[in-house]
C-alpha cells in the first residue's frame, strides 16, 4: 500500500507537476513541496519552471498571482476556499471609488490582494520591497495604498510620506498581543525579536527588525545570533528550525495561525493532482492589467 506522498509523486511524474507551498502552509505539506517561499518568491518560481502544471499551497490570491505570471501554465490551488480576508477588505469597485475622490494618484497594492485589485492599481509591492517601492513616487504625488494599513503606516513612518491607506489588516498577525512578545522577552532575553511588517504598531516598535518572511529566514541564517522570537504566522517555525537546526526559535503565540493557510493537507494535494482541480484562471483583461503593475514592481526591484 503506497504512502500519500509516494502517490504525491507518482502523480507529479505522470502529469508533469510540481508542488509548491508558501510558508505559513502546515509541516507536512512544506515537508513535500519541491520549493518553499513567499508568495511572489513562489509566482516567480512557478513561471521560471519548466513543469506546465503547478500546485500551489497557498491562498487564493497567491494562486492568481501564479496565473497572472504564467497564463500558459495550469495553476492548481487544492483548497478553493483557502482565501485571504485582507485580500477581501477592499473590492474594485471601493478602490475606484477612492481613485475617483483622489485623481492622479499612484495607487500602490500589496502582493496580498486580489487579481482585480492589482488590475486597478499602478504598482504592487511586497513588504520587502514596499519602502523602495513608495520611495520611487515623485514627491508631488498623491499615493493610495491599499490594502493593509499596518505595512502602509509603517512605510509612512520610515519615508516620512503622506499616503492615503486603507483600513485592511490580516487577523492572524492582528492577533499578536504586546504581551505575548513581552513575555516571550522575559523568557528568553538573549533571544532577537523579528516580526512581520504586517503587525499592529505596538508590536513593531518593540521588534529587533521589521521582516518578510524571506527577509527573517536570511536574517536568521546570517544573523550571530542562536535564539529567536518569531511574531508572524506559526507555519514559518518549520523552515526556520529545518535551515538552522543549531539555533532556537519561539513561536510569539500560539494564536497566530492562519486558519486558511491551514486548509491544504497531503490528501487535498493528492486529490488536486488525481482530479487536476482546482484551476485558477484569471480572465482578460484583469489579468494583462494586473500583471502591468506586478512587471511595473519588478522592474524597480
Amino acid at each position: 500500500m503506497k504512502s500519500i506522498e509516494e502517490k504525491i509523486q507518482d502523480l507529479k511524474r505522470e502529469r508533469g507537476a510540481i508542488v509548491i507551498a508558501h510558508n505559513y502552509q502546515p509541516d507536512e505539506v512544506q515537508a513535500m513541496a519541491d520549493f518553499t517561499g513567499d508568495s511572489l518568491e513562489l509566482s516567480r518560481k512557478a513561471a521560471e519552471l519548466d513543469e506546465e502544471v503547478i500546485v500551489f499551497c497557498g491562498v487564493h490570491f497567491m494562486a492568481e498571482t501564479a496565473a497572472i505570471l504564467s497564463p500558459e501554465k495550469t495553476i492548481l490551488l487544492p483548497d478553493p476556499f483557502a482565501g485571504c480576508p485582507m485580500a477581501d477588505m477592499i473590492t474594485a469597485d471601493q478602490l475606484r471609488a477612492r481613485k475617483a475622490e483622489h485623481p492622479g494618484a499612484v495607487v500602490i497594492t500589496y502582493v496580498n490582494s486580489s487579481a482585480a485589485i492589482k488590475a486597478e492599481s499602478d504598482l504592487c509591492c511586497t513588504s520587502s520591497n514596499a519602502i523602495k517601492i513608495v520611495a520611487s513616487v515623485p514627491s508631488d504625488k498623491e499615493i493610495i495604498f491599499v490594502p493593509d494599513t499596518h505595512l502602509g503606516h509603517y512605510v509612512q513612518k520610515e519615508l516620512g510620506r503622506e499616503m492615503i491607506i486603507w483600513d485592511g489588516y490580516c487577523p492572524t498577525h492582528s492577533r499578536i498581543r504586546e504581551v505575548d512578545v513581552l513575555r516571550e522577552k522575559a523568557d528568553h532575553p538573549n533571544a532577537l525579536v523579528m516580526a512581520h511588517p504586517e503587525c499592529p504598531l505596538n508590536i513593531r516598535e518593540i521588534a529587533d527588525g521589521l521582516l518578510s518572511t524571506g527577509q527573517m529566514c536570511t536574517f536568521a541564517k546570517e544573523s550571530d545570533a542562536t535564539e529567536f522570537i518569531v511574531a508572524t504566522e506559526m507555519g514559518l517555525l518549520y523552515r526556520l528550525r529545518n535551515e538552522n537546526p543549531d539555533k532556537k526559535f519561539y513561536a510569539v503565540s500560539d494564536r497566530a495561525v492562519c486558519p486558511n493557510m491551514k486548509k491544504i493537507d497531503l490528501e487535498k494535494v493528492l486529490w488536486a493532482l488525481e482530479d487536476m482541480q482546482h484551476r485558477i484562471v484569471v480572465p482578460e483583461p484583469t489579468c494583462s492589467l494586473a500583471r502591468k503593475s506586478i512587471e511595473a514592481m519588478l522592474e524597480l526591484s
